[in-house]
C-alpha cells in the first residue's frame, strides 16, 4: 500500500526559508533540503537562494542527468503542495509560467539540447593549435609575438570551459566535468569549484542583492539604482553581511583543484622556463585577457534591472536582467556566443550553437507577456557598461555624502 504523503500549502512552506530550516518545491512535491544542503555540488547558498520558493524551472534548467539527480531527491521528500495550491507562489503569474514550461517542451522535442561535438571538438583544436603556436613563435621570436596568442588561448578556453561547466557538451555529467576541470584548472590555471560556487549563483538568482555575486560588490562599491536607497535602510542581516563577504573561500578548493592548478604551473615552466622570465610571461597576458572577459559577461548584465529578491518566474527573473547583443560571425566568436545570453540563462545546458535556433521562440513569448526582449549592437553594449557605471557611481556618492 502506497504511503499518503503530507500536504502544505504556501503560507506553510514559504516559512521554512531560513539555513538552518530549508524546504522548496520542485513538480508540487516538497522537499526538505536542510540536511542535504551542505553537500549538494552546486553549493549550499543555492538551495538556501530558494528555500521557501519554487524551484521547478531552476531545477530543470541547470541539472542534465534528472533520473540520477531523483535518486538524491527521492530521500528528502516529505509531502507535496496541497490539492488546493496553485503549482507556484499566487503571486506568479501561472499562464506564463506553464508557457514557459511549454516552451522547455518544445525545445527538447526540437532536439536542442544535442550538442554538436564536431563544434567543441574545433573549438578545442582552435585552443591547442595556438597554444602550440605560441610556443612555436616564443623560440623563434621572442615573447612579444607568444602574447598575443596567449590572450587568444586565454579567452577562447574561458569560454570553452563555460561550456563544459554548464554540462552543455556530452550527455555524461562526468565527461563535462573532466573537460572543465583540463580547460579551468589546466589551461587557464583556476579553480573549476571556485568557478561553479560562483558561477550558479549568479544563474539562479541573476542581478539579485545580494544572492549574485556577480554584482556583489561590497563594502567599497554598489551597482543599480536601489543600492543607494539600501544604505539609507535597516542595517543588513547576519545572512546578507556574510553574502557581502569575500566568495572565495577555502571551501571552495578540493585536492583534485589543487592538483589540477598545479598542472598548469608546472607545465608553464617547463615549457616557457628556458626562454624568458616566469611572471613576465605569465601576467600579461591576464591583465589585456581580463578586459576581454569582462567586457563580454558584464555587458548583458551591468545595464539591466538589479533589485533585492522579489521571487519571479524563471522566465521573467532572466529576461528582466539579461539582453543579448547582435549576431554576427565575429560577435559569436568573440564572444563565445554569449551574445545569446538571454537564451543561455533560460536553458543554461543548452549548446551554444543552438542559442539562435530557439531565439525566435523566446522572443515570441516574451512578447506575449508584455517582457521587453533586448536585442542591441556590441558598442552599444559596451556604451552601456559606461553609462550604468556611472550612474551607479552617482548614487553611490549622493548615499555617502547624505549619511
Amino acid at each position: 500500500m502506497v504511503k499518503s504523503l503530507n500536504t502544505y500549502t504556501w503560507q506553510e512552506i514559504q516559512r521554512h526559508n531560513q539555513q538552518a530550516d530549508q524546504w522548496l518545491v520542485i513538480n508540487r512535491k516538497v522537499y526538505d533540503v536542510t540536511d542535504w544542503a551542505g553537500r549538494h555540488p552546486g553549493g549550499r547558498r543555492i538551495l538556501t537562494h530558494y528555500a521557501g520558493e519554487d524551484a521547478t524551472d531552476v531545477f530543470r534548467a541547470v541539472h542534465l542527468e534528472l533520473d540520477v539527480v531523483q535518486l538524491y531527491l527521492k530521500p528528502l521528500l516529505i509531502g507535496e503542495l496541497a490539492p488546493g495550491e496553485p503549482s507556484q507562489e499566487r503571486h506568479k503569474n501561472s499562464q506564463l509560467v506553464k508557457d514557459f514550461q511549454e516552451l522547455r517542451k518544445t525545445v527538447e522535442a526540437m532536439n536542442m539540447f544535442d550538442a554538436n561535438l564536431v563544434f567543441f571538438f574545433l573549438h578545442l583544436a582552435q585552443i591547442l593549435i595556438l597554444e602550440v603556436l605560441a610556443w612555436l613563435t616564443l623560440y623563434q621570436f621572442g615573447s612579444g609575438w607568444r602574447l598575443l596568442g596567449q590572450i587568444l588561448i586565454t579567452a577562447q578556453s574561458g569560454f570553452l570551459q563555460h561550456d563544459a561547466g554548464h554540462l552543455s557538451i556530452f550527455k555524461k555529467s562526468k565527461w563535462n566535468h573532466l573537460l572543465h576541470k583540463f580547460l579551468m584548472c589546466h589551461l587557464k590555471g583556476l579553480s573549476g569549484n571556485w568557478w561553479n560556487y560562483r558561477h550558479f549563483q549568479h544563474h539562479v538568482k541573476t542581478n539579485i542583492y545580494p544572492k549574485d555575486p556577480d554584482i556583489n560588490m561590497g563594502p567599497l562599491f554598489l551597482l543599480g539604482d536601489l543600492f543607494s536607497q539600501y544604505l539609507k535602510g535597516p542595517q543588513a542581516t547576519e545572512e546578507e553581511m556574510k553574502l557581502c563577504s569575500g566568495h572565495l573561500t577555502f571551501k571552495c578548493f578540493s585536492l583534485q583543484d589543487i592538483a589540477w592548478v598545479s598542472s598548469f604551473y608546472i607545465r608553464h615552466f617547463i615549457t616557457f622556463a628556458p626562454k624568458c622570465h616566469h611572471l613576465l610571461l605569465l601576467l600579461p597576458p591576464r591583465f589585456l585577457e581580463s578586459p576581454w572577459i569582462a567586457y563580454v559577461t558584464q555587458m548583458s548584465h551591468i545595464p539591466m534591472q538589479m533589485s533585492t529578491e522579489e521571487n519571479r518566474d524563471w522566465l521573467s527573473t532572466q529576461v528582466l536582467a539579461t539582453c543579448n547583443i547582435e549576431q554576427s560571425f565575429f560577435n559569436d566568436w568573440f564572444t563565445g556566443h554569449l551574445n545569446f545570453q538571454i537564451e543561455h540563462h533560460l536553458f543554461p545546458t543548452m549548446p551554444r550553437h543552438n542559442y539562435h535556433k530557439v531565439a525566435p521562440l523566446v522572443r515570441s513569448l516574451c512578447a506575449k507577456h508584455g517582457l521587453q526582449y533586448v536585442n542591441k549592437p556590441m558598442l552599444t553594449a559596451f556604451g552601456d557598461i559606461v553609462r550604468a557605471l556611472k550612474k551607479s557611481a552617482a548614487l553611490w556618492k549622493d548615499a555617502y555624502y547624505e549619511t
